[in-house]
């Protein structure tokens, strides 16, 4: 479980492709003695199993692996060596829930199809996969390569946040451009919302 509250940046540094799993090694400013394997971090809104960790200049590189479905439905396999990566920790509990809650079960990946740079604010547009779009409301929660942000405006499949410098600068959204896919995850809340209203118009 995460709150979509970015803790650092990390790099992917090495890639390794097998035959049906894709491994990752990871290089952060996390502590690796904090580190413990089979730990969950999130990795731009996708949560992988750490599988190994080893010191790496100020902090840590850790080892990840993503099968084929992870890698269908999210853009892992986009990442080759220098890709920046938003990362977040397991939530604890007793931690402040800054975001909203985020399973880093990524529903699909939205393309950018706009972006518009203010004095205060980035303005990105983004078209949400249809079967998606459902579950996205104005001042609704969704969870973008990781972080927990806040819906403007809805029109069918395209959806708008604004990112102030702040956000930008702590993530890696300053990146992002037209034509670019980012990981979607909806609200968790939204889904089961919508699950519910299914079932009781099935008669379950």
């Amino acid at each position: 479980m995460f709150t979509g509250i970015i803790s650092d940046i990390g790099e992917v540094v090495a890639r390794d492709d097998g035959d049906e799993i894709t491994s990752f090694m990871i290089a952060s400013r996390y502590d690796p003695r904090s580190i413990d394997l089979g730990a969950s971090i999130a990795c731009d809104g996708v949560c992988l199993t750490v599988v190994s960790v080893e010191p790496e200049g100020l902090g840590a590189a850790f080892a990840v692996e993503a099968g084929p479905e992870t890698q269908r439905l999210t853009t892992v396999g986009e990442w080759g060596v220098g890709r920046r990566l938003n990362l977040e920790r397991a939530l604890k509990i007793g931690d402040e829930l800054g975001g909203h809650l985020v399973l880093g079960h990524v529903d699909g990946a939205a393309e950018i199809v706009e972006r518009d740079d203010g004095p205060d604010t980035s303005r990105f547009v983004l078209a949400a996969p249809i079967e998606f779009a459902k579950f996205i409301a104005v001042k609704g929660s969704v969870c973008l390569d990781g972080i927990s942000l806040t819906v403007n405006q809805v029109d069918r499949e395209l959806f708008s946040v604004h990112l102030i410098p702040h956000t930008l600068g702590a993530t890696t959204w300053a990146d992002r451009q037209v034509g670019d896919r980012v990981n979607l995850e909806v609200d968790m809340m939204a889904r089961y919302a919508g699950r519910l209203a299914e079932a009781r118009s099935l008669g379950y």
